[in-house]
């Protein structure tokens, strides 16, 4: 479990995000996957600036695979998709990305604020982008690391840190490049209960601050559901995107996978999706037919 990290106050949604006619990601009709068979197809959306934009779904879904296609790192099969005006590409310095499982050398002496430098130079520790003078990389490493409260520990070593303080230097890599789109793959994931709540509230303050536009994919959504614009979801093949509310619901979810799917709620407001065993155990061929789960094994 991660230690303590700084509070933030509570963001909601912002309305930029609701207004802009601007256009950051825009895909329609999008069709994408690693081999002759789509992992997803027919998605159609947009993300504008300082807009926070859950990606979910189950395990297998394709949520990174989109990430990745924006990141021009997996080919479009159908359809098109335009990232800050112009096709996908490999290095797009406008992007700020923080990958799935980063594995960090906690037994290295590399501090944090080396770390957050990292996303100036490339990762050739102590020295400056080309042409970037020393000084100023030094103040936008310092920027960075303000941004996401990570001062107080920022030059401290890795391995001293709590997950949740190494989670905030890999948000201030991604951000120290000033980049205008941030897609954060499963940031959540290694955070207690707590902490979730915490990031997602600075990473939802960061981008209304910055009219920064963000991506997070996630597994479950009630630590973003106070803070983000709306969810992209990703079942069988398909996919939803609209506010929380009208996705996250036992109709949509029931639609999106052609079998009962019920959404519930504790006495905390938590939503809960109930009935997705065989669809996280048994990942389907696009469009196929839901699995049926065999009479002699009861769900738990």
């Amino acid at each position: 479990m991660s230690g303590p990290v700084t509070d933030v106050p509570a963001v909601s949604p912002g309305p930029e995000a609701a207004g802009s006619s601007l256009t950051v990601v825009r895909a329609v009709g999008l069709a994408a996957g690693y081999g002759p068979t789509p992992v997803w197809a027919g998605a159609t959306f947009d993300v504008r600036p300082g807009e926070f934009v859950a990606v979910l779904g189950p395990n297998g879904a394709g949520k990174s695979t989109l990430l990745r296609v924006i990141l021009g790192l997996v080919p479009v099969r159908a359809g098109m998709i335009e990232v800050l005006g112009d096709s996908p590409r490999r290095g797009n310095a406008g992007i700020g990305y923080v990958p799935q499982s980063r594995v960090l050398d906690t037994d290295a002496a590399i501090r944090g604020v080396d770390l957050v430098g990292f996303g100036l130079d490339g990762g050739h520790w102590g020295v400056p982008v080309p042409g970037r003078a020393r000084r100023a990389a030094r103040e936008l490493v310092t920027a960075a690391i303000e941004s996401v409260g990570a001062s107080a520990y920022a030059r401290r070593r890795l391995g001293e840190l709590s997950g949740g303080e190494r989670q905030r230097l890999l948000l201030a890599q991604a951000l120290v490049g000033a980049p205008r789109l941030l897609l954060l793959d499963e940031p959540l994931a290694s955070l207690d209960i707590r902490n979730q709540g915490l990031i997602a509230q600075l990473v939802a303050s960061i981008a209304r601050a910055r009219s920064l536009a963000v991506l997070l994919v996630g597994h479950d959504v009630n630590p973003l559901l106070p803070v983000v614009d709306r969810v992209l979801y990703l079942a069988r093949g398909r996919v939803e995107i609209g506010p929380p509310e009208k996705v996250v619901t036992s109709a949509t979810l029931s639609r999106l996978y052609g079998s009962e799917v019920d959404v519930v709620f504790d006495r905390r407001g938590r939503r809960f999706v109930v009935g997705l065993e065989d669809e996280v155990t048994h990942p389907h061929p696009l469009n196929g037919p839901a699995v049926k789960r065999p009479a002699d094994h009861p769900a738990p």
